[in-house]
């Protein structure tokens, strides 16, 4: 599916990256602890596994799907960490083994998805494209904390803009999931890439208008960091308020990180 391709290479990308970061650890160094509270980097791994093996029945077994959908429906909030600590306990060899094997039938999966087909998922039923998008922007997201447990830094790349432009789209969604009205007013974003050039989206006059470094906005909409630490800037007050509840991934608001 020429629609998915560009999305899927960057989604193979991403995690080929976060894969030789943790290929090489000493296997007591996956225990170590994340940003996340009570994750360790294997718990991080655990729920990029659990996440695609359910992204993956999604392309393979709508019904299979909708069975995993009912039973999270009975505990929505522990649901996706209880599949993450199941799978943590296994050894990191055949934690590594497993996620490289389910994401590369994933990724080979999504490329096969027939145009206007719509993948079910937590929230909105998504295309291929997105589909691989929103697992771009989770493995970037707990790449970051895995990295940070390590105490590495990461040079930003230009697959953080597929990130940006999830993160601009589901303005809406964030302030929906917090019981609040979308605003009525269309936004100006515009951020800084990381070779330097600007990424924008909105009418440019818009009164609503939110600034910063790409990889920053990234960080505020995946809750990777408190705003203050972000170079991440609003005007108007509708842009302000995003920037207070923003998140790119499905499910309840999170709690950001402090």
């Amino acid at each position: 599916m020429a629609g998915a391709a560009p999305m899927v290479a960057d989604l193979r990308a991403e995690s080929d990256e976060l894969d030789t970061l943790v290929s090489g650890l000493a296997p007591d160094r996956w225990g170590t602890a994340t940003p996340a509270p009570g994750w360790t980097i294997a718990h991080q791994i655990a729920h990029l596994l659990w996440t695609d093996r359910v992204a993956l029945t999604s392309v393979t077994d709508e019904a299979g799907f909708a069975d995993i959908l009912a039973r999270a429906a009975e505990n929505p909030t522990g649901f996706v960490d209880a599949g993450a600590e199941d799978l943590a306990t296994e050894t990191p060899a055949r934690l590594l083994d497993d996620w490289r094997s389910t994401r590369t039938a994933l990724h080979d999966a999504l490329l096969t998805v027939p145009d206007g087909r719509k993948l079910p998922w937590f929230g909105p039923p998504m295309s291929a494209a997105s589909m691989a998008t929103a697992r771009l922007m989770e493995t970037w997201a707990h790449g970051l904390d895995v990295a940070d447990a390590l105490g590495v830094t990461r040079p930003p790349s230009a697959r953080l803009r597929s990130i940006a432009h999830l993160g601009v789209r589901t303005r809406d969604y964030a302030f929906a999931v917090h019981g609040l009205p979308a605003p009525a007013e269309p936004f100006h974003v515009k951020l800084t890439a990381p070779d330097g050039s600007a990424w924008t989206w909105g009418p440019e006059d818009a009164a609503q208008r939110v600034t910063g470094s790409a990889e920053h906005f990234c960080m505020l909409v995946t809750q990777r960091r408190p705003r203050s630490a972000l170079d991440v800037l609003a005007e108007g007050a509708d842009a302000a308020q995003w920037l207070t509840i923003a998140q790119a991934f499905a499910g309840p608001p999170g709690v950001g990180r402090g």
